[in-house]
């Protein structure tokens, strides 16, 4: 059950990247997670649509190396390559102010952005994100510590990258069913190991404050691929936010408390965008 098939770019350095785009008015890119079968549609399918039929623009993107954008073999991976890519996508489909919505390396992604590019980033809509801690700390995690031992065991198995979803990224086991499943097995075949071998993602944490953008932040307190320090991190960092804790959820906030996660982005939205 493969992801929809949405739109195709080519960016200024040649590469190919898929994106999902529905609805008018105000820009708000998602900008999804790491790991094996990652792409856009799959971690935001409960979201996008709702805010679509509430007056905005929504353009969901598959990374480089993600999804159906294109997965050179060829370059390294550190933070700035997917903010050029982002940057590149968004100057092809003519936005000049956004919204960002990013978890996990999408938030850090999402944090890097507003700090090279201040003037286009209307407001930050933050789950988990990376970009807080020195990277060799989050492989102390017991989600990180799975995401690794499948790295190391080479070809691709359908078992292990469920037990990745399940034991690393939720809490509540309901969200995670065979359509999900098959939509990651899907993308998972058509990765190389290249991207995951390679990525780099700096400690941020001394540049929040030159952050301009209002920002809503989501954490699960069962979070297990990154450290809880990420939380005050992001409370005192920051200048203009505010930090939703939740009970009974892992890394996956947006899918596990969907209504929730839908009802207070749209607000925020219609509060920093209208």
């Amino acid at each position: 059950m493969p992801i929809p098939e949405g739109n195709y770019v080519t960016l200024a350095n040649g590469y190919k990247m898929h994106y999902i785009e529905q609805g008018e008015g105000h820009p708000v890119v998602f900008l999804h997670g790491s790991g094996q079968g990652a792409s856009g549609h799959s971690n935001f399918k409960g979201n996008y649509p709702h805010l679509a039929e509430n007056g905005y623009r929504v353009i969901v993107i598959d990374h480089i190396g993600y999804g159906y954008s294109d997965k050179p073999d060829d370059v390294e991976y550190p933070l700035e390559f997917f903010v050029e890519c982002i940057k590149q996508t968004l100057d092809a489909l003519g936005v000049d102010k956004c919204s960002l919505i990013g978890n996990s390396l999408g938030g850090a992604i999402a944090l890097k952005f507003a700090l090279d590019y201040p003037e286009q980033v209307v407001s930050l809509n933050l789950m988990a994100p990376g970009g807080l801690e020195e990277q060799m700390h989050y492989f102390t995690m017991p989600g990180m510590k799975i995401l690794q031992e499948i790295m190391a065991s080479g070809a691709p198995n359908k078992d292990s990258l469920e037990r990745f979803i399940r034991e690393g990224l939720v809490f509540n086991q309901d969200v995670v069913d065979d359509e999900l499943i098959e939509e990651r097995w899907d993308i998972y075949t058509k990765q190389n190991a290249q991207c995951l071998k390679t990525m780099k993602v700096q400690n941020l944490t001394s540049e929040l404050p030159n952050i301009q953008a209002p920002s809503i932040c989501f954490w699960g307190l069962n979070e297990k691929m990154m450290p809880e320090t990420g939380i005050q991190t992001l409370a005192k960092g920051l200048k203009n936010t505010r930090i939703i804790l939740v009970s009974e959820c892992g890394h996956w906030v947006m899918a596990e408390h969907k209504a929730m996660f839908n009802e207070y982005t749209l607000n925020f939205l219609n509060e920093k965008t209208k």
